[in-house]
């Protein structure tokens, strides 16, 4: 029978109604039963999981009725909720009994680009439709099948396991979320994070973007972070500077607010690293021990080094100054190395990279940084001062009896990475901590929670800049030498291969929990190249706006009711490990993602042997080559998988998560937490203030013939250049920006009926003395009008407005999550900034990272229906 999507939902509801009441109120007539319906003694139980709608995974116990979850609430004793729960935790539960659920596999009857119809499959039928295709697709190239996920939920399941299977290509959701930041503090100082302070210990912490109170921050959703931020101004006397466009709900835990200029991120960290030079707030121990700052940098940007060894056992060390020798040695042999000057070696003159990046910053001034921030001089001048002052250079204390630096100062940097300087601008920030000696100090500058280095670091030291053709990502490019892996720039390969010097495009895609229609920005470019691909296939527990319009198959996902796993469940400062486990079976016919990709790797044959999903979940686990291996000739179960791998844990099996709900390995000792004592100290990492490959990577790309727009930030230091959006003509007197409500941190959100009635309607924020000068008032229908300054392309979407003082004049600003169609709840509650935003050069950074923000303007009027 061929139904609707309307039909479909209507007719699912009723029938999903009435299952659950009957299983969970009434028990059934016993065979020769003289009776009518008995009442049953209802079981009441209570059993743990892990959060799934949120970004933390806090701890779950879930309150249960003959089987089926009737509450959420928070864990106790859980590191990083300790039995709170946020309102999205709370609200999941109607995520489980949404009667808009995919309830079976549905394959399209009718074509695509329009709303779908749909006929009921069996998972064998689905999963051997997308199987088939797959091998039609990977018998010329299995490249050319993309993984497109959203956040996933078990890396190792998914984002490894399946994907090394299968042999396709990746992509992720991080070039819309963090991923700019994540590179540069990969590149900079080697581990794999944003920015976030030492917060239980620090005194002085820049705010730069930072929701503080209402989700976002690196590494952590909403309790976590602010429940430490209330600690440390309680114990420590924190003060927080709230740098942002937007004041964003600061509220009272900021002290005080500097609404800088979108964009203005690079120029106000430049001339704060200036400052701290200037007012003498430099640590000297730390420059010359654990960066390269005394490196001897030649007159063509590279850096001097000596050659050990031969052939590929040779190693090129890096020389600096020994002024107590009084010539050039080896890093490793230096005595007492020079953190300034320029010196003379066999007859060339080599500089410091420090001086150098003295010399660099000098341009940048307060006063200079002012028109291009929006923050008058006299305050980036105090910032600096503060911030310098705070840092307590030379300071230490005792951590557990060991003696470490303690420089109680950092930032709180994370989704503000996403812009086209945001690279440089992180690299800035973090440079910032580096001149105080605050990266691994206690109180100081953390990305991560230990000082594990992160792989990029290493392969960052010599970026490859291949001769094309190029693969549809263009990794390792002469347009990207570092590549995040951006949907957006693919979409635009898709549309225009020649030009990327690109000869195989993507003809499957699978989407795992990502909706990339309406998630991503540029929504026109993703109508256009999803309309390309031969085949798609959604694996969501909804029928999103992506699988609506352009999906052939949609195999239905659990909610939280799966396993899911192993998951970080620290909190910082205590190590401890979860797992997601069923509060209950899951419902309807949908599969926990595990249980499909064990089941999809069988129809494609390639569940066994060797390559296979079995062998490469075992390796990804460290289950290999042990007692607790998977067998490969055994279909696993993802219960039996996580048995394995808790009893190679020490632990006595899936029964500890079971019984306990968190594992709590125990405190982080000093030598995990802080750079200064890990050993080797900062994981063996050496900070790079000067970026060697970044200069050599912009001559390969002048030299193979790389337009300017792809070259010109790969600048050893960071270098200031206005954005490509203020090109726009002056009557596009706003720059947009926008921002996440803590009701919607994660896509999965905007279906529940709750969160929508607190999150409320999409708008557009305005600041009043804007608005009085426009000649608009609040709950006005306006039109916001976006404008490409390289194309001239314009896009338009219609709002209300909503005028706040915590917003910068020539700022406005809308949320995300908005702009569905497909889910009743979701449905018409106004549209995405994504709609007016591009995905291209100049609204991309270097790393190939997308960038949210665009010049606009705004007029009263339009049609909002």
């Amino acid at each position: 029978m061929e139904i609707t999507r309307r039909t479909f939902v209507k007719g699912t509801a009723a029938a999903g109604g009435t299952a659950a009441a009957s299983t969970v109120l009434f028990k059934s007539l016993e065979p020769g039963a003289d009776a009518g319906l008995e009442l049953q003694e209802p079981v009441e139980d209570d059993v743990f999981t892990t959060c799934w709608i949120g970004k933390q995974d806090c701890g779950i116990s879930a309150r249960r009725v003959d089987g089926r979850v009737v509450k959420f609430e928070g864990m106790n004793g859980h590191p990083r909720n300790d039995g709170t729960l946020c309102p999205k935790g709370q609200a999941q539960i109607v995520s489980v009994y949404d009667p808009s659920r995919v309830k079976t596999p549905l394959i399209r009857t009718n074509e695509k680009g329009v709303a779908g119809e749909w006929r009921r499959a069996s998972w064998d039928e689905a999963l051997e439709l997308v199987a088939a295709k797959y091998a039609e697709v990977a018998a010329d190239d299995p490249s050319q099948v993309l993984w497109q996920k959203g956040r996933s939920k078990a890396k190792d399941f998914y984002d490894t396991a399946f994907v090394k299977t299968i042999g396709c290509s990746k992509l992720g959701h991080g070039a819309y979320c963090s991923d700019t930041g994540y590179r540069a503090v990969e590149y900079t100082i080697g581990i794999h994070g944003v920015l976030h302070p030492d917060l239980l210990n620090s005194k002085y912490v820049l705010s730069w973007g930072w929701n503080i109170t209402s989700a976002g921050g690196n590494k952590f959703c909403w309790l976590t972070w602010p429940r430490q931020l209330v600690q440390a101004r309680e114990q420590n006397g924190l003060r927080i500077v709230q740098i942002d466009p937007r004041l964003r709900p600061a509220g009272p835990f900021a002290d005080e607010w500097v609404p800088i200029k979108p964009a203005g991120d690079l120029a106000m960290a430049l001339a704060m690293c200036n400052e701290l030079i200037a007012q003498g707030f430099i640590d000297r121990p730390y420059l010359v021990t654990h960066t390269n700052a005394p490196y001897l940098v030649g007159a063509d940007g590279s850096i001097l080094k000596e050659t050990v060894g031969e052939g590929e056992d040779a190693e090129h060390v890096p020389m600096v100054w020994d002024e107590s020798v009084g010539r050039a040695v080896m890093f490793t042999d230096a005595v007492e190395p020079a953190l300034e000057g320029s010196y003379d070696v066999d007859g060339e003159t080599f500089t410091t990279g420090f001086d150098l990046f003295k010399a660099h910053v000098a341009q940048y001034t307060p006063e200079w940084a002012a028109e291009k921030c929006g923050v008058d001089a006299s305050t980036v001048r105090r910032l600096s001062g503060e911030f310098g002052a705070a840092a307590s250079i030379g300071a230490t204390t005792i951590v557990d009896g060991v003696e470490i630096p303690y420089r109680p100062v950092g930032i709180m940097a994370y989704h503000m990475a996403q812009q086209e300087l945001g690279f440089q601008a992180l690299r800035a920030m973090t440079i910032m901590t580096m001149l105080v000696g605050a990266v691994g100090a206690v109180g100081g500058q953390l990305a991560d929670f230990t000082w594990k280095i992160h792989k990029n670091y290493a392969a960052f030291e010599e970026l490859k800049v291949a001769e094309p053709p190029y693969d549809f990502t263009l990794k390792n490019s002469k347009f990207f030498p570092i590549n995040t892996g951006f949907p957006g720039i693919v979409a635009k390969v898709m549309q225009d291969p020649e030009k990327y010097e690109v000869d195989k495009l993507p003809r499957m895609v699978i989407v795992h929990m990502a909706n990339p229609v309406v998630s991503f920005s540029s929504r026109k470019d993703f109508t256009s190249t999803y309309q390309m691909l031969e085949f798609v296939a959604v694996i969501s527990p909804w029928l999103s706006e992506t699988a609506d319009f352009f999906a052939d198959v949609v195999l239905p996902s659990a909610t939280i009711e799966k396993y899911e796993g192993p998951i970080s469940a620290g909190d910082g400062y205590v190590d401890a490990k979860a797992l997601r486990l069923p509060p209950m079976d899951p419902l309807f016919e949908s599969k926990g993602e595990i249980d499909i990709y064990i089941d999809l790797t069988e129809k494609m044959g390639m569940l066994h042997g060797e390559g296979g999903y079995v062998e490469h979940v075992n390796d990804v686990l460290g289950l290999a080559d042990t007692e607790f291996a998977l067998p490969d000739g055994d279909k696993p179960t993802p219960r039996d998988i996580f048995d394995r791998w808790s009893k190679s844990q020490g632990l006595t099996g899936i029964d500890y998560f079971e019984q306990n709900g968190v594992w709590v390995k125990g405190a982080l000792g000093p030598d995990k937490r802080y750079g200064y004592v890990s050993d080797p100290p900062f994981g063996g990492a050496v900070h790079r203030l000067y970026g060697e490959s970044l200069h050599k990577a912009q001559q390969l790309q002048r030299e193979m013939g790389a337009d300017e727009l792809y070259w010109r930030d790969y600048t050893a230091f960071p270098t200031w250049r206005a954005p490509t959006m203020d090109e726009s003509p002056p009557e596009y007197e706003f720059t947009l920006i926008s921002y996440k409500l803590v009701e919607h941190k994660q896509s999965r959100t905007a279906m529940i009926p709750l969160l929508t009635e607190l999150g409320g309607r999409q708008r557009l924020e305005m600041n009043p003395a804007a608005a009085r000068r426009l000649g608009l008032e609040e709950g006005d229908v306006v039109t916001v009008e976006s404008q490409h300054a390289l194309t001239g392309e314009t896009r338009r979407v219609v709002t209300e407005l909503a005028l706040t003082e915590g917003i910068r004049p020539d700022v406005v600003g809308m949320p995300h999550h908005f702009g569905m169609w497909a889910h009743p709840v979701s449905k018409g509650l106004g549209p995405s900034p994504n709609e007016l935003y591009f995905s291209e050069e100049g609204y991309m950074g270097q790393t190939a990272d997308a960038s949210f923000h665009v010049k606009v303007r705004v007029s009263k009027g339009g049609d909002s229906t």
